[in-house]
């Protein structure tokens, strides 16, 4: 058997990981504004047309119907999100990440659970949302971190949304201003979470890996040019 000559399988080696850098960089569209095929309902195979429609190039969550909450279809551990989104009046909303689907639906509503246990990147109308707390606003990191340095547009209005995680390093980004960042299992975040709502919940953010989520609250919420890419 001949054997290859040590650069040449340098150079193999080199174009192997060359070209796993640029898979992983490839950004894959949720939704392009016409399909949204890797998405598909929370605990089910299908996606949920009555609770989200598609509506001049937004993906639309309807009102008047069971609450159904959106996941990929794939799992996401190291990953960029952007999309834009806008809210109706006292509209409410929420991306979530590393979410499994061992919870059923809640009863009532037929929201997921996981607003209780994973991290949320709130979608809000901060002026008319009965909730008017800085730490639940939009942008902020649920119930934890309080977004700064914000510009958040007026209700009707696109908001252009970015979500960072890597390595156990999140970053919240709105309207191309970075509001929000954090350590997953750092002592700073740990004792946040100590302070917070979730602190009687051994099940929040131990998840390491899992699926996106996209939140149907019960108002109208836009999202359009959804893509995300693995890092």
């Amino acid at each position: 058997m001949k054997r290859l000559p040590i650069f040449l399988i340098a150079a193999l080696l080199f174009a192997g990981t060359v070209a796993r850098a640029q898979q992983n960089s490839q950004w894959t569209y949720l939704f392009d504004g016409k399909s949204a095929e890797p998405l598909r309902g929370y605990k089910m195979t299908s996606f949920p047309t009555e609770a989200w429609k598609i509506e001049d190039g937004a993906l639309v969550a309807q009102t008047g119907v069971p609450n159904i909450d959106l996941v990929t279809k794939e799992s996401y551990k190291n990953f960029e999100l952007v999309f834009d989104w806008k809210v109706s009046v006292a509209g409410n909303g929420g991306v979530f990440f590393y979410v499994n689907e061992e919870a059923d639906k809640q009863a009532g509503n037929g929201n997921s659970p996981n607003w209780l246990d994973n991290f949320e990147m709130q979608i809000l109308d901060d002026i008319n949302f009965n909730d008017k707390a800085p730490i639940r606003s939009a942008g902020s990191l649920y119930d934890l971190i309080i977004p700064t340095n914000k510009q958040l547009k007026p209700v009707g209005e696109y908001n252009q949304a970015r979500l960072l995680v890597n390595n156990n390093h999140v970053e919240h980004w709105l309207n191309g201003r970075k509001v929000v960042e954090y350590e997953i299992g750092s002592p700073e975040l740990n004792q946040l979470i100590s302070n917070s709502k979730f602190k009687n919940n051994p099940k929040f953010a131990k998840s390491t890996d899992g699926l996106i989520m996209l939140q149907h609250h019960g108002q109208k919420i836009w999202l359009k040019d959804i893509k995300v890419r693995r890092l």
